[in-house]
């Protein structure tokens, strides 16, 4: 899966990239530095002790940035565990876990390097991405797309440990990854199709689980289209800029002065379809109380934004982890204390 606007561009150099040969980890020399990427935390491990040969590739499939993984983890995660409280299940299938944990991160890194591939005409005059691995002549966009093959075959083995139903059901989510890069060209609303794709692990894990599509997994997956539209709106401010020069759209631009109230509204919706998700599902008081704990989150969220400061909108967007977090282990508990 593409991440958010975090994997959204990139340009395509013809020059090829010469590999070094392998060397042993190490701080980044400052050559190296100046490819870092600019979203990336400072001390990621990517810089400090990947071998310098392996970067670009970590760094194509945003493996210094893992705050994507999470956002696509997270709901395939969410879906399995209504399920198994649907179910009256004491605990969650550790082995579906850990398959969504391994597909989270091969189909992230295959989805990103699609979108750099895709973008690879724009990411070169953005700031911000310009130091990603094709613009700066890291990776040419034939390996990126090699690269992306790859990622997916070995994402599709995991995905056929699941049954039929969840096999055919995870490969229709590849329409909405092939074309979500696109629509930022065209709409304004790009980030339906990045929530309607990022949160498809919804129904997965439900179905993972059951075998087939629940009340209950749609109206998760529901809320969590709205908060990954509002959370990705949170993000694509550091970009607003640049996308008006280049002609490109985003909820962003489109709420303008307005965004608080917008992704307030939308952070709400979230909240309100994912208690009625564990209210038809099962769920008891320990569920509820996550979620009201996720509402406060999401409320300072919007409250202490300033969409003039890039930082401050990195920061909101990343604690979206903790949003993510903080449901999953509140089914958890209500299944083991239930």
């Amino acid at each position: 899966m593409g991440d958010c606007r975090a994997c959204d561009r990139s340009l395509g150099s013809g020059t090829s990239a010469h590999l070094p040969k392998p060397t042993m980890p190490q701080d980044p020399t400052p050559s190296e530095r100046t490819h870092r990427i600019a979203d990336a935390p400072p001390s990621n491990w990517v810089d400090r002790h990947a071998p310098e040969y392996a970067r670009p590739y970590l760094r194509l499939a945003r493996l210094d940035r893992p705050i994507g993984v999470w956002l696509l983890l997270l709901p395939c995660w969410w879906g399995l565990a209504l399920a198994e409280v649907s179910r009256a299940s004491p605990f969650p299938n550790l082995w579906f876990l850990a398959l969504f944990a391994i597909g989270a991160l091969l189909m992230r890194a295959a989805g990103c390097a699609y979108n750099d591939y895709v973008d690879r005409h724009y990411d070169a005059q953005v700031s911000r991405t310009a130091s990603r691995p094709i613009p700066s002549g890291k990776i040419t966009p034939s390996a990126a797309l090699a690269f992306a093959a790859v990622c997916s075959f070995a994402g599709l083995m995991v995905l056929i440990q699941f049954n039929a139903f969840t096999i055919r059901l995870g490969v229709s989510s590849l329409i909405l990854v092939a074309i979500y890069p696109f629509l930022k060209r065209y709409t304004y609303w790009p980030q339906i199709a990045l929530g309607l794709a990022f949160n498809w692990g919804a129904l997965v894990g439900w179905s993972a689980v059951t075998g087939g599509i629940g009340l209950p997994a749609i109206l998760l997956y529901c809320g969590s289209v709205l908060w990954t539209i509002g959370y990705d709106t949170i993000y694509a401010h550091q970009d607003k800029e640049d996308d008006l020069m280049l002609g490109l759209k985003s909820t962003a631009i489109k709420f303008g002065s307005k965004t608080i109230s917008g992704v307030g509204g939308l952070y709400a919706g979230a909240a309100i379809l994912w208690l009625l998700a564990g209210l038809f599902a099962g769920t008891h008081l320990i569920y509820i109380n996550a979620v009201l704990l996720v509402s406060a989150q999401m409320a300072w969220q919007v409250t202490t934004l300033d969409i003039a400061d890039a930082q401050n909108c990195l920061a909101r967007f990343r604690s979206n982890r903790d949003v993510g977090l903080v449901i999953f282990l509140g089914l958890v508990a209500d299944m083991a204390l239930s």
